[in-house]
């Protein structure tokens, strides 16, 4: 969810050449990527000092030195300067399970890889107390526009998912279980923080909530009928 500040066009990945064979980026996209953060990060910046409605794309623009065409270029609209930082998330849940051992059901690598996100404090997992992602998702969570905004991001996300599943109805339907008990996971301990929990104190719970959330995952909706 947060907050790496990645390019989503590398889906958080290195710039250099990598085990997969994939060949090193040009110097133009490097400064592209560049440029892209550094916007970003004068736009985030500016919101969380005077809030996202009262700072102009424009303003950003000026602070990031580039005019307010080129900022467009880079960010269709205003939102997309903060959001962009779930972009390198939306196929995460695709790819944990194209990329899962062959002995392993989706549903199984999509647990494990939650859990181990609880684990490490992955603020995708909302159980992250670190300074910098509570004010970001303070941000994002008290603008309406911003919330709005993320739909989108967690549409394409459903989709990316219910393509590797297999594309069908089926799918589609599992997929769409699947990303709402991951966001209502992560929304769940991200409350409990913002109420003054420390991520370490979230912990038992979060992982004892996501444990019963895969069980109804698996086993449906019969008993709450």
């Amino acid at each position: 969810m947060v907050m790496n500040g990645e390019n989503p066009a590398n889906g958080g990945r290195s710039d250099s050449a990598s085990g997969d064979g994939a060949a090193p980026v040009g110097l133009r996209e490097r400064k592209k990527r560049l440029t892209y953060q550094a916007v970003s990060d004068a736009a985030i910046t500016m919101f969380l000092e005077r809030g996202f409605d009262k700072v102009s794309v424009a303003e950003v623009a000026a602070a990031a030195d580039i005019s307010k065409p080129t900022l467009f270029r880079y960010f269709p609209a205003k939102e997309d300067l903060v959001l962009h930082r779930f972009a390198d998330h939306e196929d995460e849940a695709a790819r944990v399970v194209t990329g899962r051992a062959p002995d392993e059901t989706p549903l199984d690598a999509l647990r494990r890889h939650f859990l181990d996100g609880l684990d490490r404090r992955d603020p995708v997992t909302g159980l992250c107390d670190a300074p910098q992602v509570l004010a970001f998702l303070r941000l994002l969570y008290g603008t309406p526009a911003l919330v709005a905004r993320l739909h989108a991001y967690q549409g394409r996300s459903e989709a990316a998912l219910a393509r590797a599943l297999g594309g069908g109805v089926p799918d589609r339907l599992a997929a769409g279980q699947i990303i709402a008990v991951l966001r209502i996971l992560a929304l769940e301990n991200w409350r409990r923080i913002d109420a003054g929990e420390s991520a370490d104190r979230v912990y038992a719970g979060a992982v004892q909530q996501a444990e019963e959330a895969f069980v109804q995952l698996r086993t449906g909706l019969e008993s709450h009928a």
